[in-house]
């Protein structure tokens, strides 16, 4: 049961990357914080997450760096391939985690969640509760639930994903925005001499309308994703899943037949994915957002989890640095992140339209450009995003 006689200082609802997050960054403010989740358990089911060197930077500071780099793997290898095989881009991996500090890691998304939880206060996370509504006054919010329980607090985070509930709450609803591809994702226990799990990394394959990434993310597992483009509702069923990625890249170079191959159907996921039209403001008295509840964005540029940790510090600064000024810190917090996540989505929705072309013309100049670039001008078009330290 909640205990609804105790008022917090801060409710976040949701168990994600970017709750856990906020929740480890308020309480080493001092704060006394709750996290409330609507499912059961954490099950360990998810896919893998890529955490750049600004990520790094960020776990380091809520003090997991070292858990997150022994579960996982350093990227120390990256490619981008057409499907019969020729290369197209070595990424200059060395060379970045010279210039950062760090290489960036993949790790398995339900290692990441357990390593975060680890860092918690005891009995901080409260599961099997459904948030329903919310309702504020001058100096607290109220979060009900389903069975009709409720908490009260003085700051209400919403950090409940793409499909968040507080945000319904405190902003005018927008329509969601439909990629135009949808992605499968995979767990395989697999080798491959070409691609050594001591080496890490690995590569992607972009061909007409679709890619294939390939990563090692830890224990002698790789991560896998296709993204197909395709009509809205196209795979919705979720069924055969194996067999239609298996289709989809038939003949495709080197192993990735293999590894769709190994995989189990139980251990691929499909989801049609998603963004919305950036918001310039993201909270309503005492009730903010964070993470995906309030930018949800491409998975192109791989930041969907950094830039929810990257929230989480700042929003845990901002509060510490108002403490008697709740309005002045949300207003300070989405000073200095709504234009940074902005850029991103809108980043990672024109790096979407360059990797998912159609046209074999235009694909066959971007394929000409990419082999061209020289390394010092892929390390400077990326440093905005990897160089930043929170």
């Amino acid at each position: 049961m909640i205990n609804t006689t105790e008022k917090l200082d801060t409710a976040i609802i949701g168990a994600g990357i970017g709750g856990i997050s906020a929740a480890i960054a308020l309480q080493q403010h001092g704060q006394k914080v709750s996290v409330f989740e609507r499912a059961s358990e954490l099950k360990e089911m998810g896919a893998g997450i890529v955490l750049s060197a600004n990520a790094i930077k960020t776990l380091e500071k809520l003090g997991v760096a070292d858990q997150v780099r022994q579960a996982g793997s350093p990227v120390k290898k990256a490619e981008i391939r057409s499907p019969d095989g020729q290369l197209l881009v070595n990424m200059p991996v060395h060379k970045q985690a010279e210039r950062y500090g760090t290489y960036s890691y993949l790790i398995y998304r339900p290692d990441l969640q357990r390593i975060l939880s680890e860092k918690l206060e005891p009995n901080t996370m409260v599961l099997n509760r459904k948030f329903l509504r919310l309702e504020q006054d001058g100096d607290k919010t109220t979060s009900f639930f389903e069975g009709g329980e409720s908490i009260e607090s003085e700051l209400l985070i919403g950090a409940d994903g793409v499909h968040s509930q507080v945000r319904e709450n405190i902003v005018e609803k927008s329509r969601m925005r439909y990629s135009g591809f949808s992605a499968f994702r995979g767990i395989s226990h697999y080798e491959d001499p070409r691609f050594p799990a001591e080496l890490g990394g690995g590569f992607e394959v972009w061909g007409e309308g679709k890619r294939f990434g390939f990563s090692h993310i830890g224990k002698g597992r790789v991560f896998w994703f296709v993204a197909v483009n395709a009509p809205q509702g196209t795979f919705l069923s979720g069924e055969n899943k194996k067999h239609i990625a298996l289709q989809h890249f038939k003949g495709w170079w080197g192993p990735i037949e293999d590894v769709i191959g190994t995989t189990s159907e139980e251990n691929i996921l499909v989801h049609e994915i998603f963004d919305r039209k950036p918001l310039k403001r993201w909270h309503k008295g005492r009730v903010t957002l964070l993470g995906d509840a309030a930018h949800p964005m491409l998975p192109n540029l791989g930041q969907g989890g950094a830039q929810a940790m990257e929230d989480a510090l700042i929003l845990s600064r901002c509060l510490k640095q108002f403490p008697q000024d709740l309005e002045s810190a949300l207003s300070r917090y989405e000073q200095e992140r709504v234009p940074r996540v902005t850029k991103i989505v809108q980043g990672s929705r024109m790096m979407a339209r360059m990797m998912q072309l159609e046209n074999p013309a235009a694909m066959k100049v971007r394929n000409q450009f990419l082999r061209i670039v020289p390394d010092e001008l892929k390390i400077k078009r990326l440093d905005w995003i990897l160089g930043y330290e929170v």
